[in-house]
C-alpha cells in the first residue's frame, strides 16, 4: 500500500504512534504497522518544519532527515533568523517587528525608515502564506491584519527591486557543500503562494547570470548562515541581489525544501551531478549520523 502511493487515497482519522525505546521504532496505525529506519519529513510549515515534529523524533529515537529541533525552531521565525544574521553581519532587508496588541501609530513611527513597497509576513509561516506585498501606507493595516491571522508576531520588509537567487546546502560541519547558485524569475507581482504552486509562471535558470566574484559570495554567505543557525542534512538558501547597486542579501532560510519534480533544491543537486537517488541516499545517509 505504501510504495505505490495508495495511501493518499485512504487518509482517515486513525491516530498514528511513533514509538521508541523498548518498542520497535515505526509508525503504528489502525490496520498498519510499519518499522522505520528512518523518516524523511517533508512537511511544510508550523509542525512540519518548526522543530516540533524533530522533537518527537527525537524522543522516539529514530533518525531523521534534515535540521534538528534548535535550527528547525530558529529558521521557521522570520524575527529570530534576523537577528541570529544580524549578529553575524549578514546583510538583509531593513525591517520592524510587529506583534498582536500592536499600536498602529507606533507601526507607522517604525515604518517611516522603510521604503515602499513593503511586505508584511507572519513571522512562523512559509510558502508565502500570509504574505502581503504593501504599496502604500493606507493598505499597510489591512495587510497586519491579514498576517496575524497566521501568527502572532508578523515581520514588515523594506521591499527590495531585485533578482531571487537559491543555493542548495547539504551537509554538516566541514562537510558542508554548497551549490551553484539558481535563479528564480517571477512573472507576477512577487513570488507568492499561487505563483509557487499554482500557477507555474515563474521560471528557473541554473546556473543564475551571474559573475565568479557574486557566485563566491553567495556560497561563503551560505555557509556562514547555515553554521550559525546550527543546521544540519540541508537547507536551501534563499538571496536578492539588488538591481540598483548589486548588494547581495540573505532573504530567508528554508530547513525542508521542496522535493517535486518543479522544486528548486533537487534541480540545483542535479547541476552540479547528484541525482535525485543519490540526492536521497545522501540525506539518508547524513541522518544516522545524528543532529
Amino acid at each position: 500500500m505504501l510504495l505505490d502511493c495508495t495511501w493518499e487515497n485512504s487518509v482517515g482519522n486513525d491516530v498514528v504512534d511513533i514509538l521508541g525505546n523498548d518498542n520497535p521504532v515505526g509508525i503504528y496505525a489502525k490496520d498498519m504497522s510499519v518499522e522505520l529506519d528512518c523518516i524523511f519529513p517533508v512537511l511544510h510549515g508550523p509542525y512540519g518544519e518548526d522543530g516540533r515534529i524533530q522533537g518527537i523524533l527525537d524522543y522516539s529515537g529514530v533518525a531523521y532527515v534534515g535540521c534538528g529541533v534548535l535550527s528547525s525552531a530558529i529558521c521557521m521565525d522570520k524575527s529570530h533568523t534576523k537577528e541570529v544574521l544580524l549578529n553575524r553581519g549578514i546583510n538583509q532587508a531593513k525591517y520592524i517587528c510587529v506583534r498582536r496588541g500592536y499600536d498602529i501609530d507606533k507601526v507607522y513611527e517604525g515604518v517611516c525608515d522603510l521604503k515602499y513597497p513593503l511586505f508584511v509576513k507572519p513571522s512562523n509561516m512559509g510558502s508565502s502564506v500570509g504574505i502581503t506585498k504593501v504599496k502604500k501606507k493606507d493598505e499597510l493595516l489591512g495587510a497586519i491584519e491579514k498576517a496575524l491571522e497566521y501568527d502572532n508576531k508578523i515581520v514588515i520588509e523594506e521591499g527590495i527591486d531585485a533578482r531571487e537567487l537559491e543555493v542548495a546546502v547539504i551537509g554538516a560541519g566541514e562537510d558542508t557543500q554548497i551549490s551553484t547558485p539558481g535563479e528564480i524569475v517571477v512573472n507576477d507581482d512577487f513570488y507568492d503562494y499561487d505563483t509557487k504552486y499554482k500557477k507555474g509562471t515563474s521560471k528557473m535558470f541554473i546556473p543564475a547570470n551571474i559573475t565568479k566574484e557574486q557566485e563566491t559570495e553567495i556560497k561563503n554567505t551560505a555557509k556562514v548562515a547555515f553554521e550559525a543557525l546550527d543546521c544540519s542534512g540541508l537547507a536551501r538558501v534563499d538571496f536578492f541581489i539588488d538591481k540598483n547597486d548589486g548588494k547581495i542579501i540573505l532573504n530567508e532560510i528554508n530547513t525542508m525544501p521542496g522535493f517535486t519534480k518543479i522544486s528548486m533544491y533537487p534541480k540545483l543537486m542535479e547541476h552540479d551531478g547528484v541525482s535525485y537517488k543519490e540526492l536521497i541516499t545522501k540525506l539518508i545517509e547524513l541522518s544516522f549520523k545524528g543532529k
